[in-house]
């Protein structure tokens, strides 16, 4: 396994890390992880370290796409493996956030719809020997849902002290580029299916 594959493999590692901080029932020991910032806006020692885990994972997933370009490590195991870790990553955070109560769960299960639905195309398209190239918007909707990820975890931190639901915002953003990215990946491979339903 290459270096590429192993940060691959590492990202993965740190999703059950990053649930059980998260989930951990720290006031059954009497263990206290708020505390009061700015204005009585309450940051917990929890999320942060869900945060700074979360930071971790992202950089591999740009370190491990760099290694695999620059210095020839794209393996179909890491083709295979890469995605699924972005997606078990970002996916698992914001079942956590509707699960809490911070994000509204019609939106996480939008996000979750489109890429069960985008992975079935490309698994099919696969079989046909096609590939279906990551386009824009779904590349926005990556950032998109990093920045929501990371604004939730610091409790919409600095906008919460003017007032603004910036990291509502930005969810419901990442939703709208979640589902526009989706009807894109159909559209894309409408010939396919036509081509399917002229045969039949």
């Amino acid at each position: 396994m290459n270096v590429a594959n192993k940060l691959t493999v590492f990202r993965i590692v740190l999703i059950p890390l990053i649930v059980l901080i998260y989930v951990f029932p720290y006031s059954q020991f009497n263990i206290t992880v708020g505390y009061e910032v700015f204005d009585s806006v309450i940051l917990t020692y929890d999320k942060i370290a869900v945060l700074v885990l979360f930071t971790i994972a992202s950089f591999t997933d740009f370190l491990d796409g760099y290694l695999a370009r620059s210095r020839n490590m794209i393996t179909t195991f890491g083709k295979f493996l890469d995605p699924i870790a972005d997606k078990m990553l970002v996916n698992t955070l914001f079942i956590l956030f509707a699960y809490d109560g911070l994000v509204p769960v019609v939106a996480v299960l939008i996000m979750i719809w489109r890429d069960t639905v985008v992975d079935a195309l490309r698994m099919l398209l696969a079989q046909k020997g096609m590939v279906m190239a990551a386009g824009y918007l779904g590349k926005a909707k990556t950032v998109l849902q990093m920045a929501a990820i990371i604004l939730v975890l610091l409790n919409n931190l600095p906008f919460e002290l003017q007032g603004i639901p910036v990291s509502s915002i930005v969810v419901w953003f990442a939703t709208l580029m979640s589902l526009l990215s989706g009807v894109s990946y159909v559209l894309q491979s409408r010939s396919y299916f036509a081509n399917e339903l002229g045969d039949s």
